[in-house]
């Protein structure tokens, strides 16, 4: 067991109960923070989160758990979080706690609405976490496989590599393999963008498009992606390691992709507000959408797919119409 690294996770959902569940494997105690006094309480009593992620049984002798933020930044030190991007703000909003020597990691895989940062730029700008006290977390991972014990993947990136090596030890264990990079502003970019491609594979599978399709959306999907982060972020990377491509594929094929759900709900005719309504869990590609065409917009980009999931989304255009424009532009 680990004891030296005082963790704490932030957020109830999948993702952050597949993260509590690896860390149990390897620390003592582990912190967990979430609004619901509710799940808190179901949890101690039946080892299970009650609405994401119920077939993981969680070790509820090694959870410090509270619906207090302060409480939980003021005991731990590196901190995880795993809150949908979209309520982050408020949820930091209750912070009277000081983050200043915290070292944070985001697993949110998505854009801040309110300032259209990724998260690990958002602490950096908004409460001064210089970037080397900044890390990630990324897949291929899915929360569900986790929960199985199912043989895993994941990427932890960080400018410092000894925090790296840290949070890859906490992690590991004999159904996770962790793999550690420097790359901290693309592997984020990669982790929100491919939600937003994965919203358009469902959109595709939702129209009726089958397997030949979606490979070659796939195939120009890596490619926008790879233009995209260079243009934000220029610096030597493998656009076909796992932290980019393998997660690209895993959550535009996985039957476990909320964001392949939401999209695929879309092309067959669900409006968007229902689509959200029926769907239990965030799907991020939603909200990442609009940053990342407002980004695409100022550093003049050239992304078909992120153009058409905006367009199906945000300007209220015709899923269908859009789709057979961008069959014309992929290659």
């Amino acid at each position: 067991m680990i004891e030296h690294q005082k963790i704490a996770v932030f957020g109830g959902g999948s993702w952050a109960t597949a993260i509590v569940k690896m860390l149990t494997e390897n620390l003592e105690t582990v912190g967990w923070y979430m609004r619901s006094t509710q799940a808190i309480e179901h949890i101690k009593k039946n080892d299970h989160n009650p609405k994401y992620l119920r077939s993981a049984e969680l070790d509820v002798n090694r959870l410090d758990l509270s619906d207090d933020i302060n409480y939980m930044v003021a005991k731990y030190d590196v901190l995880i979080f795993a809150i949908p991007s979209a309520f982050l703000t408020s949820e930091l909003s209750k912070l009277n706690e000081s983050l200043t020597g915290k070292t944070i990691f985001s697993a949110i895989k998505g854009i801040i609405p309110e300032t259209g940062l990724i998260v690990g730029e958002h602490f950096n700008k908004e409460y001064d976490i210089p970037l080397e006290n900044i890390g990630v977390i990324t897949g291929p991972c899915h929360a569900e496989e986790v929960a199985m014990e199912r043989l895993s993947y994941l990427t932890i990136a960080c400018q410092d590599e000894d925090r790296a090596k840290k949070m890859a030890g906490a992690l590991e264990s004999w159904y996770i393999n962790v793999k550690t990079t420097d790359d901290i502003i693309g592997t984020e970019y990669a982790a929100v963008l491919k939600n937003i491609y994965a919203v358009a594979a469902g959109m595709a599978h939702g129209l009726g498009y089958g397997d030949n399709f979606q490979s070659v959306l796939m195939s120009n999907a890596i490619r926008e992606m790879k233009r995209f982060i260079k243009k934000v972020h220029k610096m030597k990377r493998n656009i076909n390691d796992s932290a980019y491509l393998g997660d690209l594929l895993v959550t535009g094929y996985s039957t476990f992709s909320r964001n392949r759900m939401f999209g695929n709900m879309v092309g067959k005719g669900y409006t968007v507000k229902s689509a959200q309504h029926e769907m239990s869990m965030i799907a991020e590609g939603y909200y990442a959408t609009k940053s990342a065409y407002k980004i695409k917009e100022e550093k003049d980009m050239k992304t078909p797919i992120i153009d058409a999931v905006y367009n199906v989304l945000y300007a209220d255009k015709n899923p269908k119409k859009e789709f057979k424009k961008l069959t014309n532009k992929l290659d």
